[in-house]
C-alpha cells in the first residue's frame, strides 16, 4: 500500500518533511496523494500517477510533479568536484544479499528483525556519513546523519525516535570503532544491529552486544557517503 508507505516515511520525521521532496518507486495512487495534500512539499517524483492523484496534486501551489524512469542505467562512476579538478570513484551500486551476512553475536536476529535490518541497511546506504538508522516494521523511525562521529549520530537517532526507539533495529553505514555505540544503542532499546564489521576492536563491540543480548550481523561491505 503506497499510501501507507508514505505515511510511515512521513512519521519518521514530520518536522523535516516540510518543504521537502517525496519520491516513490511505484505509481502514486489517489489515496497517497490525499495523504500528502495537507503538507507543503517542493517536489513529488514517481514513475507514474493515477489520474485522480494528479488531480489532487495539481491543485497544490508551486508543487513540481516529476516522472522518473525507475530502471535507469546504473552509473559506473561517481564524480565529486574539488578545487582544481574532480574526484572519480566507482559508484556504490554493488548487489547485496542479506543471506550472505555473517551473524557475529551469540543471538541471531529473528525473522522480523532480519527484515527490518535489511530495510535499515538500504536506508543507511543513502544517508550521509556518519550515518545511523533506527527502523521498525519496515519504516525509518529516526536517523543521525552527517556527523563527525558515530556516537553523535546514535544520540541524534535516539532523540528523533523518542519512545519509539524501543524494539527498533539499528544500521550503521560503517563499522563501530568502539563499544560505546553499542551500549548507547542498548540503552535506547535497540534489539538488533547491522554494520559492515572490520574494526580492530570488533571483539570488544561483539562482547558489548552479547552482554546486552543484542543480535548483530556483519555485511562485509560499507557505504561511506560524503
Amino acid at each position: 500500500d503506497i499510501a501507507q508507505a508514505y505515511l510511515h516515511a512521513y512519521e519518521g520525521d514530520t518536522v523535516s518533511a516540510f518543504g521537502g521532496i517525496v519520491a516513490f518507486n511505484r505509481t502514486v495512487t489517489a489515496a497517497a496523494a490525499a495523504a500528502m495534500e495537507p503538507v507543503f512539499y517542493e517536489v513529488v517524483i514517481a514513475p507514474d500517477y493515477e489520474p485522480a492523484a494528479l488531480e489532487i496534486l495539481q491543485k497544490k501551489r508551486n508543487l513540481r510533479i516529476l516522472v522518473i524512469d525507475t530502471q535507469p542505467d546504473k552509473p559506473a562512476y561517481d564524480l565529486r568536484p574539488i578545487s582544481g579538478g574532480i574526484l572519480v570513484q566507482t559508484a556504490d551500486v554493488i548487489p547485496e544479499d542479506p543471506a550472505t551476512w555473517t551473524v557475529a553475536t551469540q543471538r541471531a536476529p529473528t525473522e522480523s528483525e532480519m527484515k527490518d535490518l535489511a530495510f535499515a541497511w538500504k536506508a543507511a546506504k543513502h544517508i550521509k556519513s556518519n550515518a545511523i538508522v533506527f527502523a521498525k516494521d519496515l519504516a525509518l523511525v529516526g536517523m543521525g546523519a552527517g556527523q563527525p562521529n558515530r556516537v553523535v549520530s546514535v544520540h541524534l537517532s535516539q532523540r528523533a525516535s523518542g519512545d519509539k526507539a524501543k524494539g527498533c533495529v539499528l544500521a550503521s553505514d560503517a563499522f563501530f570503532p568502539f563499544a560505546d555505540n553499542i551500549e548507547l544503542a542498548a540503552e535506547a532499546g535497540i534489539t538488533a544491529i547491522v554494520q559492515p564489521g572490520g574494526s580492530i576492536r570488533d571483539d570488544e563491540v561483539i562482547a558489548a552486544a552479547d552482554k546486552a543480548g543484542l543480535a548483530m550481523v556483519f555485511t562485509g561491505v560499507r557505504h561511506f557517503r560524503h
